[in-house]
């Protein structure tokens, strides 16, 4: 087990215990449109403060919640949008990974306290967690709109050094390879999605040998585990530009149980399930109606993109949402305008499998049926 938190140099704490959190604090600061002299001001503390929190040197997470909640209240009374403690907690939570990782490197940690297994991931904080990695800044961030200049050149995003990143690559790795445990579930398929990031060939080759071991089976419903990680390893592998394997998953995804887990697992991760999930056996309520659809319907027509990776299993969510809830159609008219916009463009998309084009017809025909 790994105790406590080490830097390369061997030194306690690690730079990416702040990384994260600290830049998303510099983006609310600067939606504020004050400068860090100016904020450090407001706060009543020395400038030097507000540059550790923003360049990670003193991690926000070592401040008490209460004055956590008192910063984020603050940012809020100057400007920042009203969920800026949202985003900061998320952040947070998104260093702690980074930092396990970076700190183990090839190393394994007890599941009991790795925080890739303390709760199901949404898709806000695993694009936090990716962003020093690909370099691209979460959408939901977007609210965050600068008003303060920044003086000279300074990092547009979080930065990793190539080491730090080789470390926490090469720690999610060791996890999904030891991760073997029904316990260890959660810890095993959330690190298999991230290694869909790393781009090493070594590691492309290694999700491939998991699609193998874990998807070439058809997974009944009320095997999560089993559904869930071919789930993960086809979705990693459609992340690296492969999404061979991602067809072959929503060909064998077939029985009701596991369209039900889909749809729920969907909900969740974009939020219409408020409540955090400690594990993925949230995914086989059958009682969907704790959740509208509404948000899922306009999150999945954004992405039905011809040239998206994830394009079949998109495809594929959105025709179980409408087939449990056709009533969505009857909303706004622009939401089925856009629809049918959006399905219109995927007519022309050439490597789209028979099972999709199937369900593309569908979801015309549903469109065509509630617009009369």
């Amino acid at each position: 087990m790994t105790r406590g938190l080490t830097t390369l140099t061997g030194g306690q704490g690690s730079r990416a215990v702040g990384l994260v959190s600290g830049f998303v604090l510099k983006l609310a600061r600067e939606s504020t449109g004050l400068t860090q002299d100016n904020l450090a001001e407001e706060l009543a503390v020395g400038v030097h403060t507000v540059q550790g929190w923003e360049s990670g040197r003193r991690p926000l997470s070592a401040i008490n919640a209460g004055e956590l909640l008192s910063l984020s209240a603050r940012l809020t009374c100057l400007g920042a949008p009203a969920s800026t403690g949202r985003h900061l907690l998320e952040a947070i939570e998104a260093d702690q990974v980074l930092a396990t990782g970076i700190t183990a490197g090839s190393n394994w940690v007890d599941p009991v306290t790795h925080p890739l297994a303390h709760g199901v991931h949404r898709w806000t904080i695993t694009n936090l967690i990716t962003w020093p990695i690909i370099g691209k800044m979460p959408q939901h961030l977007d609210e965050f709109t600068r008003r303060a200049p920044r003086r000279g050149p300074v990092p547009a995003q979080p930065v990793l050094g190539a080491e730090e990143r080789a470390r926490f690559l090469d720690h999610l790795r060791t996890v999904a390879e030891r991760a073997r445990k029904e316990s260890e579930a959660l810890l095993r398929r959330q690190a298999v999605y991230l290694l869909g990031f790393d781009g090493r060939p070594q590691v492309v080759d290694w999700l491939h040998a998991e699609w193998n071991r874990a998807g070439r089976r058809r997974v009944p419903g009320e095997d999560l585990t089993g559904l869930m990680e071919a789930r993960s390893a086809s979705v990693a592998l459609a992340v690296t530009g492969d999404s061979t394997h991602l067809h072959d998953f929503v060909r064998r995804m077939t029985d009701d149980r596991a369209e039900i887990a889909n749809l729920n697992y969907w909900a969740y991760w974009i939020g219409e399930l408020s409540d955090r999930q400690a594990d993925d056996h949230f995914m086989l309520d059958a009682d969907t109606r704790t959740w509208a659809g509404v948000r899922l319907l306009r999150h999945l027509v954004k992405r039905l993109q011809p040239t998206s990776p994830h394009l079949p299993l998109n495809l594929c969510t959105l025709h179980s949402l409408i087939a449990s809830r056709p009533t969505l159609l009857n909303g706004p008219p622009e939401i089925r305008t856009s629809l049918a916009r959006t399905l219109d463009g995927l007519t022309s998309v050439e490597d789209m499998s028979r099972a999709s084009r199937n369900q593309l017809a569908g979801l015309q025909y549903a469109v065509r049926i509630a617009d009369r």
